[in-house]
């Protein structure tokens, strides 16, 4: 069965001033990163502002990523919602239009109980024949999912893997578990812990800077996987002020000012979120042109 792997951008999604999204930039955003050596696209994830589209804005912008990119990097499509039958559904869709995997993320709000997680991702793994890869970002949901529940989870038939947006003490009890599992992946989702992760064996990392250097994130893990990790720990520390800057603000306004600064897009956003300040968008200019230098 296919397994996610390497770096992939979580692509925000291009908007125009009037909250319509903006495909023309979406193309170029997507050939922006497949040319810096990406393996790969997060399409419809948190950073892509799916929970402030319809339903059928999702299914859109699943189609229109996947049609793009064509097949010259894994797709990977953000199928999460509240109900279960409609995180089937949107799952059906990303398999039909040619996703290579379904990102998943954990129920939230209308909190279960582990049993009920569980059930969850059983539905949603037996109802559509892609590879079912968990979302796990506490501190976005307030449900943190113990190593244990998620190791339990990852012995689901069509689980192939999770994005582990928690911290380096949970990534490592987790990796743990899954270690001998060749079937399940686990990429990690914060920035900092990319280097650390995976030296240690991580299979790859979904994120943010992707989307603005992606040659140097790409760089990273073939350093990485070459064990030249004195040369990948100065290229990490290069990076390290990008990294922080990013949270500096409010995500995606910060990636979207990245954006800007690159000729890629706009920084326009959904309501109720802002694009990034006037100065953000100064400091990120600046430090973007110190990295390529």
């Amino acid at each position: 069965m296919y397994e996610p792997y390497g770096m992939i951008a979580a692509l925000p999604t291009p908007m125009l001033e009037n909250g319509d999204i903006d495909f023309e930039s979406f193309e170029k955003l997507i050939e922006h990163v497949i040319a810096g050596g990406i393996h790969g696209v997060l399409v419809g994830g948190s950073t892509g502002e799916y929970s402030l589209m319809t339903f059928e804005e999702r299914k859109k912008i699943l189609a229109f990523v996947t049609s793009q990119v064509n097949k010259r990097v894994q797709v990977m499509a953000g199928t999460g919602c509240h109900r279960t039958v409609d995180t089937i559904e949107l799952t059906k869709y990303a398999e039909h239009v040619g996703a290579d995997s379904a990102l998943v993320i954990n129920p939230y709000y209308m909190v279960t109980s582990d049993e009920g997680i569980l059930n969850h991702y059983k539905a949603v793994a037996k109802n559509a024949d892609i590879g079912i890869v968990i979302y796990h970002y506490p501190d976005a949901t307030g449900v943190e999912l113990s190593p244990e529940l998620i190791h339990e989870i990852s012995q689901i038939e069509g689980v192939i893997g999770i994005k582990n947006t928690a911290d380096g003490i949970h990534t490592s009890k987790l990796l743990n578990l899954v270690k001998d599992n060749t079937d399940f992946a686990l990429l990690n989702g914060f920035e900092d812990l990319f280097l650390p992760s995976l030296s240690i064996g991580a299979n790859g990392a979904i994120g943010l800077v992707h989307n603005l250097v992606p040659d140097k994130i790409a760089k990273l893990y073939e350093l990485v996987q070459e064990n030249n990790v004195k040369e990948a720990a100065e290229l990490n520390k290069k990076l390290l002020p990008l990294f922080n800057l990013l949270e500096e603000e409010t995500v995606p306004g910060t990636v979207k000012a990245g954006l800007k600064a690159l000729g890629i897009s706009g920084t326009a956003c959904r309501l109720p979120l802002q694009p990034a300040s006037e100065s953000f968008e100064k400091k990120m200019t600046q430090l973007l042109n110190e990295i390529s230098n």
